[in-house]
């Protein structure tokens, strides 16, 4: 097909890579400064992209928001490997040398996650005080704190055992984090086909996991989170989100050609 010109030179904002299936994609969403989406297809592979006349994406809410929009579109329908935020092709060229270099690790990554989207789980302590729920579940603590508040607070040992005190209180908490954590994955494998478990955030998160899941299990995996729900008590507040593209089970690590390597042909490129 005839590629317009005007469009081809201009700079490439990448939102995800996917399998091509030679036909002509009309994306409805709207990019990062509202510009179209569209597709540029080479080898059988798909970049979805939109046109920029930035050379720098600021990380700015807006922008964020925009290129998420356009990932969960493209996630509702068919499996694709998201990109990054901020990643800038110099041209339709460019994007599709970026494609026929990289070929072979983005088709194994699309042959491990097609037909599979994320879920997000975090769980969390639904306690107006962490730390005095601590201590009320932790006698230890309890009393650890209790001996260092009948102290004399002119004992130069005083701020020592405070810190003792501290890193108690962690310890534990990191502990009821990790059996909790390992409690709940036993359950989710058998509803997903891989877990990664990310830092948390909040003194009072208690986990924050992704899970790989096959789009047609996700009625499952639901019941598999409500399973693992009754594990614990009202204390533990389960939240799971979804389904995602799934950024936490890429691995790309995609590199241009070198400036020696003649550009390959240009091949199709779909506009809105």
């Amino acid at each position: 097909m005839n590629i317009d010109k005007s469009r081809s030179y201009r700079a490439k904002v990448l939102y995800a890579l996917c399998a091509s299936d030679d036909s002509k994609p009309n994306y409805k969403i709207r990019g990062l400064e509202s510009a179209s989406v569209y597709a540029i297809d080479k080898n059988g592979l798909r970049a979805v992209v939109s046109d920029t006349l930035s050379t720098r994406l600021r990380p700015e809410r807006r922008n964020i928001t925009a290129h998420q929009a356009v990932l969960h579109s493209l996630t509702e329908e068919n499996t694709v490997l998201p990109m990054r935020f901020g990643v800038i092709a110099r041209n339709a060229e460019a994007v599709q040398n970026l494609l026929a270099s990289n070929q072979k690790t983005i088709r194994e990554h699309f042959e491990r996650l097609n037909g599979r989207v994320e879920m997000g789980l975090r769980v969390s302590w639904d306690v107006t005080n962490i730390y005095e729920y601590f201590v009320a579940l932790h006698p230890i603590l309890s009393e650890t704190r209790d001996e260092i508040w009948n102290r004399d607070s002119r004992d130069g040992n005083r701020r020592e055992e405070k810190i003792r005190l501290g890193n108690l209180y962690e310890s534990l908490r990191s502990a009821d984090r990790k059996e909790s954590t390992e409690k709940v994955k036993e359950v989710l494998f058998d509803y997903c086909e891989d877990i990664i478990e990310n830092p948390v955030k909040k003194e009072k998160d208690v986990m924050n996991l992704a899970c790989l899941v096959e789009r047609k299990r996700l009625d499952e995996f639901a019941k598999g989170v409500f399973q693992a729900s009754k594990l614990f008590d009202n204390v533990y507040l389960f939240d799971y989100t979804g389904p995602w593209a799934p950024h936490n089970f890429v691995t790309l690590d995609l590199h241009a050609p070198t400036a020696k390597k003649k550009a390959l042909p240009s091949e199709s490129v779909h506009p809105d």
